[in-house]
């Protein structure tokens, strides 16, 4: 290139340099769904996932990822995440404790990835997973020690704490576990949700043993390896994405495990009536 031309480059390059704003990489969240499971609208995993994501999408500085149906085969989809979401069957059969993939998330805990368990998530065998999510999100569910009536609950929230901003205290029905098992010392574990649930759902003998009693719903840790977790009991029925606090409050989540900063009044989103018919699983008829 002669001397004319080279300097009309160097010009032309100092010029979108001066112009164009840089943009930092987007914060990637992982949003995996698990298979078909339970009944028409209970355990909508894949097209509560989508609804998810597309709420998230809409945030700037949001790369929101959608996995359905189990865990990616993708080796990379884990690749750049800030935050994984895992909303799926839990127990036995619990994608989690299977292959390598308690090897692949204690990898991600350990870069200090955040990690939000909903509902059948949550639940995991004591002897295997319990351990990990005990310390990656504070909290499981132990099958023959938890319990998971269904029921309404009348919710009262953490105060001053990101999760719960523009959040407004709502009753809502869902099967809501409760009795989950802890650590002794709650740490720094909040807890984000707590109701009372009726008496006639204390079925176990150390849920009888203590009636009356508050319960916790939803809970959240910072971990010692500097990443965060979340545990939600809720979301069962597919049609409480509908409810505005409910959805803001799993999403608020989700920002706060990424570490994203949760704008003071909440994530805003929007759900129609239709979008709660799309991406449903094939199911047959309930």
């Amino acid at each position: 290139m002669n001397r004319p031309l080279c300097f009309l480059a160097a010009a032309c390059l100092g010029l979108v340099s001066l112009t164009s704003p840089v943009r930092a990489a987007d914060t990637k969240i992982v949003l995996m769904a698990g298979t078909p499971s339970h009944a028409p609208r209970e355990h909508e995993f894949n097209a509560g996932v989508l609804l998810l994501e597309k709420c998230l999408d809409k945030i700037p500085g949001i790369d929101a990822t959608a996995h359905l149906n189990g865990w990616p085969k993708d080796p990379k989809a884990f690749d750049g995440a800030a935050a994984v979401l895992l909303f799926m069957d839990g127990g036995s059969g619990h994608p989690l404790i299977r292959d390598n993939h308690l090897e692949v998330m204690a990898d991600l805990m350990a870069k200090g990835v955040g990690l939000a368990c909903v509902h059948y998530a949550v639940e995991i065998p004591a002897t295997k997973g319990g351990p990990e999510l005990l310390e990656w999100i504070g909290g499981y569910y132990e099958t023959g020690y938890s319990i998971n009536p269904h029921w309404d609950a009348k919710l009262k929230l953490a105060a001053d704490h990101p999760i719960t901003n523009g959040v407004e205290p709502f009753t809502i029905r869902d099967e809501w576990y409760y009795d989950m098992r802890f650590p002794e010392s709650p740490g720094n574990r909040v807890d984000i949700l707590r109701a009372t649930p009726p008496d006639e759902t204390r079925t176990t003998d150390d849920t009888k043993a203590h009636p009356g009693r508050e319960e916790i719903l939803s809970w959240a840790i910072e971990r010692p390896d500097g990443g965060r977790g979340f545990g939600f009991t809720g979301a069962h029925f597919h049609d409480n994405w509908a409810n505005e606090d409910f959805r803001r409050l799993v999403l608020n989540a989700l920002l706060w495990v990424a570490k994203v900063e949760v704008p003071k009044g909440g994530v805003e989103s929007t759900v129609a009536p239709e979008e709660l018919e799309l991406n449903l699983d094939k199911k047959g008829k309930k």
